[in-house]
């Protein structure tokens, strides 16, 4: 059943907790067919990964560099996948983001996504920012020369999957194993690094403000729906 018509100024919102990259990806083609068929409004999902290096259509050979032994033996899976970008990481505490929606326009949907992050990450008294000028390597958001979020995204039929993945708590250690987003040395930093001393970190609270300022930045109005609402419950453990 297609969805009805004021529901396309809505963002549903939808919180997953901890999934495997590859269900994941799994659970974000599935939501696409039904985004395509009309059957749901575009949709943001919100979760994390267990540890897993993820490579994009742009990585390149030696990207990592210590071996797949030396990741095995640290518990890091390694997969391909089809999105834009190099190499990254993923893992607990990491707030990840899968926009499935319909665009026009590959770049505003860049642009778009990273000033959401940057207006998230400015309530909580960090000051962040775009490096798209740069060129295509430095997509995401940054804090001076530090990166704080990667964004890698894939479209079909019009179609958005794959999207961004902002440093939270999670431990950073494992970018320093691989040369992170095809920049050697790059420098990664999260938002509990970043926090001004005066401020706390309320992990709950900055999960859903990301999801409103997502919203906001799309000129959607964000609703928090549950994995039933998208008959997701048993898609994954």
């Amino acid at each position: 059943m297609a969805v009805v018509a004021d529901r396309s100024s809505e963002l549903w919102v939808c919180n997953l907790g901890a999934v495997p990259y590859r269900e994941a990806v799994e659970l974000q083609h599935s939501i696409r067919e039904r985004r395509l068929a009309e059957e749901l409004p575009d949709v943001l999902l919100i979760l994390e990964h267990p540890p897993v290096y993820t490579r994009g259509r742009r990585s390149a050979p030696g990207e990592l560099v210590l071996g797949d032994d030396y990741y095995s033996a640290r518990g890091i899976d390694i997969v391909d996948t089809d999105r834009g970008g190099r190499v990254t990481y993923h893992g607990p505490g990491q707030l990840v983001g899968y926009p499935i929606m319909r665009i026009h326009d590959i770049g505003v949907h860049l642009r778009t996504m990273e000033s959401a992050i940057v207006s998230a990450l400015a309530k909580h008294g960090v000051q962040a920012r775009s490096r798209c000028e740069e060129g295509p390597d430095y997509t995401g958001v940054w804090v001076a020369d530090r990166k704080i979020a990667s964004i890698g995204v894939h479209v079909s039929r019009g179609i958005t999957t794959h999207g961004f993945a902002i440093n939270v708590t999670n431990d950073l250690d494992p970018f320093s194993w691989i040369v992170a987003c095809g920049l050697p040395g790059v420098r990664m930093t999260s938002l509990v690094h970043e926090l001004p001393q005066s401020r706390t970190l309320d992990v709950e609270d900055f999960r859903m403000r990301m999801g409103r300022h997502f919203a906001e930045a799309h000129g959607r109005r964000s609703r928090p729906v549950s994995p039933e609402r998208l008959n997701l419950v048993g898609a994954f453990a």
